[in-house]
């Protein structure tokens, strides 16, 4: 099968960032309902009005499958990717709000070789970033490559 792009397409240390999105009240409502998270900081205006930040708060996992499927429309990893193998080190280090636009900057940070020359392991990193341009996650997204042989 010929490919678009494969692992050695990505060298530690290359960027790219992807579109933004303006995370709304529908993406809080449906991510509760899809997941069942009805803590009452995401769906609970009053009880949130209360709260230390005055107002709910986007599901942590909420803005991490935003990340990944930012990454995704990117098409930056194109017909690359064979499995995504885990995520580590990830922080949640600003609340996100309804309104918030976020967008993920993604570096590379390794390549290890597997057995088969044909496959390849990498590690990005991925930094949520607000309108703000402040941090609000990191994490490190670990996945199979298509090699180049």
């Amino acid at each position: 099968m010929t490919r678009n792009k494969y692992g050695n397409d990505f060298p530690v240390g290359s960027t790219f960032t992807t579109q933004a999105i303006t995370v709304t009240e529908t993406h809080l409502v449906n991510w509760a309902g899809l997941t069942m998270d009805y803590y009452p900081i995401h769906v609970d205006r009053e009880f949130a009005a209360k709260s230390s930040f005055g107002e709910r708060l986007a599901h942590g996992p909420l803005i991490f499958a935003l990340a990944v499927g930012l990454v995704s429309i990117s098409g930056h990893g194109g017909d690359a990717v064979i499995a995504w193998m885990g995520a580590d080190k990830m922080r949640m280090t600003t609340p996100v709000k309804i309104g918030d636009t976020i967008g993920v900057t993604v570096e590379v940070l390794a390549h290890k070789e597997t057995k088969d020359p044909s496959r390849d392991i990498q590690t990005w990193r991925y930094t949520v970033t607000n309108q703000r341009q402040e941090a609000v996650m990191t994490f490190e997204y670990t996945m199979m490559f298509h090699m180049r042989t």
